[in-house]
């Protein structure tokens, strides 16, 4: 078996995977965040314990995605949010070695997401994707000919933080960037601009816009116009037209797909191929599956549970 493990914010998600990487059992406990990274490793460890104890099987390996900057060859977490305590510089892998005895990889919680999907879910079998996930933030990840393309600095696929989405300030520090328009923070924040009802998250705007909310149908008009954008700069760049979206924002998929259509069919690609654009599959076991994928393709990359080949995605 191999172990799948998603250190998020709030929670920690923890599966059992079989080679297939189809998911045996899974567990949830709430990260303590605020205690370090020992703690949260802890969690981790016990929630996986429970797991073992009562699924046969031997474990073989271990994966982790984690928010924020990552070092995946030495197994550590680089840069980290203020929400997370005493977690940048900590040895994720090296711990859970130490603690369980066999393989343990760690990656992004992004680059793990779309692993999971690339490996077991929406984009299963498609060689060239990008994947993005609309949480608090947006993340984004590369998948090229078959494997994640981390590029030569860790960022490649990074589509949530480039330019040339207005002039709004963003969290990094910088300036018009999709994150803006497109996250779930930034939903809350221009629908309360709008309406002056300050502090409603995304799932309480797309509620609103159900209702019939005209202001609400608009925050999120804008944000899926502005994913077309980003869709169309990634298929300029480097001729990709397949593409899966996740996190919290994408539950309202009905309300962004409408916009991501239409701006998606008034300016294609310079290549003339169609695009394609998936909502994930995985729900919340994306990450953890991911993380999964990545301990089992390094330990026995001939189990892979999918073969490359062209796309056959339903728009």
């Amino acid at each position: 078996m191999y172990a799948g493990v998603d250190i998020g914010g709030t929670t920690t998600q923890v599966v059992l995977c079989a080679p297939d990487l189809t998911v045996l059992d899974r567990a949830e406990v709430p990260t303590p965040a605020a205690e370090g990274g020992q703690a949260m490793t802890d969690a981790a460890l016990g929630a996986l314990a429970g797991l073992l104890a009562r699924t046969p099987g031997r474990l073989l390996g271990v994966g982790v995605g984690a928010a924020g900057i990552v070092d995946t060859d030495a197994g550590r977490v680089l840069v980290a949010s203020d929400s997370f305590h005493g977690w940048a510089g900590f040895e994720v892998t090296a711990t859970i070695r130490g603690a369980l005895g066999v393989p343990a990889y760690l990656d992004n919680d992004v680059n793990a997401f779309l692993r999971g999907e690339a490996a077991k879910g929406a984009v299963a079998g498609v060689p060239h994707v990008l994947g993005m996930t609309l949480g608090t933030g947006v993340g984004g990840a590369l998948w090229l000919d078959g494997a994640l393309y981390e590029g030569p600095h860790g960022a490649a696929g990074e589509i949530g933080h480039v330019p040339g989405f207005g002039d709004l300030p963003c969290t990094c520090g910088g300036r018009g960037h999709l994150e803006t328009l497109a996250s779930g923070r930034a939903i809350g924040r221009r629908y309360g601009e709008r309406t002056g009802r300050a502090g409603l998250t995304a799932g309480a705007v797309a509620a609103a816009a159900d209702t019939g909310d005209p202001d609400a149908a608009v925050v999120y008009e804008e944000a899926g116009a502005a994913l077309a954008r980003a869709i169309l700069i990634t298929a300029g760049l480097v001729d990709v037209t397949a593409y899966v979206v996740g996190g919290g924002v994408s539950r309202a998929w009905h309300l962004l797909e409408p916009a991501v259509r239409k701006a998606l069919a008034a300016e294609p690609p310079v290549s003339g191929r169609p695009v394609s654009v998936v909502r994930a599959r995985l729900g919340s076991d994306a990450v953890a599956v991911g993380a999964a994928s990545r301990a089992r393709d390094e330990l026995a990359p001939d189990t892979r549970a999918y073969e490359v080949g062209e796309p056959s995605l339903e728009s």
